[in-house]
């Protein structure tokens, strides 16, 4: 194979190939620029004079098993256009970094698919080394995502560690891109990503979110024109809690030692779907046995029936009339929890029935959620904060594959 394919193969171009030599385990591949094809790293001038020469050490894409190195005198050179010393530009590599673009490419994608610690492992270099690699192609095309197309978001929080450490996701529900990581919770978190989305001069047309007092206030303050759709997820879940409540309130005011060991360990049976009930575990008995001894229990969990409906009705129309008609039956139940929950719906009622104007919901940033612990499981943690968020919002490019 000739010098100039060799090098070629290196991603080494516009360079003379002097020598190859093993140094302890390595290829060491000596290259040298010619003086006359040198420009002024200022000005780009083409008078410039050699003062010298300072040598560096370059890690390249290993051939086979063995690492390769490039070794380049660097030229120093006076420009009589502009003045300065300083050294030549360097084709093949980023300023003040010890590696080639071929070997940050190559390490970028050995990263698809390994760890952080394993590409180190596999390249024989230092964890810091692939960490800034990746960090310096995140921030690249990740660190300031384009809003301007953004028409559809979800907004929700996600805790990060403990000690109720949150940060605050948006996600454009279009492209399936995380396009704002703030940190914190709260209307306080999202004030950098509204002055981006104003300069931006995005119409957004429907915001996704649970029923928080300062999403909501924010959102209406920002974008007064969105629609403000309350997930459904994040109702049934708040019914759920309220459900799982008076499961409690009914065991403990229950004095048959028989009837609490029926009652105990239902918690589940009651949030879980009627359609997931295992029959063959006889979970369906269950409930029924354990409904059967409360009837307000038993209401409960009849009307969270009715409430998922909701969300199965033709059209917008038929969902209000369905609403009010759930809203009345809880308000005249006489079950405090039921009464308490109708309020609620009544209160967001807009927001609920805007699903029917914006079919969207929170869901594809639960999993976008999911995907983020999984990242943050596999990393052990990661203790550089704004490296943490880059790789949030650079997600949607990552795959995972069940291993084993």
């Amino acid at each position: 194979m000739s010098t100039s394919v060799f090098c070629h193969a290196l991603g080494i171009r516009g360079y003379r190939y002097v020598r190859a030599a093993s140094v302890g385990g390595s290829l060491v591949v000596q290259i040298e620029q010619d003086t006359k094809s040198c420009r002024c790293s200022a000005c780009g001038g083409r008078e410039v004079v050699r003062r010298g020469a300072v040598q560096r050490s370059f890690r390249c894409v290993p051939l086979g098993s063995k690492p390769v190195r490039i070794l380049l005198d660097v030229p120093r050179l006076a420009c009589s256009s502009c003045g300065v010393v300083r050294q030549a530009k360097i084709a093949f590599a980023e300023p003040r970094v010890s590696y080639t673009r071929t070997f940050a490419r190559y390490a970028l994608d050995l990263s698809r698919h390994m760890t952080i610690l394993d590409v180190a492992h596999h390249l024989d270099v230092s964890w810091d080394v692939i960490k800034e690699i990746q960090r310096a192609d995140l921030t690249r095309r990740f660190s300031r995502p384009k809003l301007k197309h953004l028409k559809e978001i979800a907004i929700d929080e996600i805790s990060v560690a403990r000690g109720h450490r949150y940060l605050t996701v948006v996600l454009d529900l279009k492209s399936g891109a995380v396009v704002f990581v703030g940190d914190g919770k709260g209307a306080e978190a999202l004030r950098p990503f509204w002055r981006r989305l104003r300069a931006s001069g995005a119409r957004v047309k429907a915001v996704a979110m649970d029923m928080s007092p300062a999403y909501i206030e924010a959102v209406k303050e920002n974008l007064p024109r969105a629609h403000i759709v309350f997930d459904h997820f994040h109702v049934i879940k708040l019914y759920n809690e309220k459900l799982s409540d008076l499961r409690r309130q009914v065991y403990q005011a229950l004095t048959d030692v028989l009837q609490k060991k029926i009652l105990k360990g239902t918690r589940w049976l009651l949030l879980k779907n009627p359609e997931n009930l295992d029959d063959q575990k006889n979970e369906r008995e269950r409930l029924q046995e354990a409904l059967d001894l409360n009837m307000p229990l038993y209401t409960a969990y009849y009307m969270k029936g009715l409430l998922r409906e909701l969300w199965n009705q033709p059209d917008k129309k038929s969902a209000r009339h369905h609403l009010n008609s759930w809203i009345a039956q809880a308000s005249t139940c006489g079950i405090r929890m039921l009464q308490q929950f109708a309020k609620t719906l009544a209160f967001h009622r807009e927001g609920i029935l805007a699903y029917y104007n914006h079919r969207i919901s929170t869901g594809p940033l639960e999993g976008t959620n999911n995907k983020i612990k999984t990242m943050k499981r596999q990393a052990y943690g990661f203790r550089d904060h704004n490296f943490f968020k880059l790789k949030i919002l650079g997600l949607h490019e990552t795959k995972y594959a069940l291993v084993g």
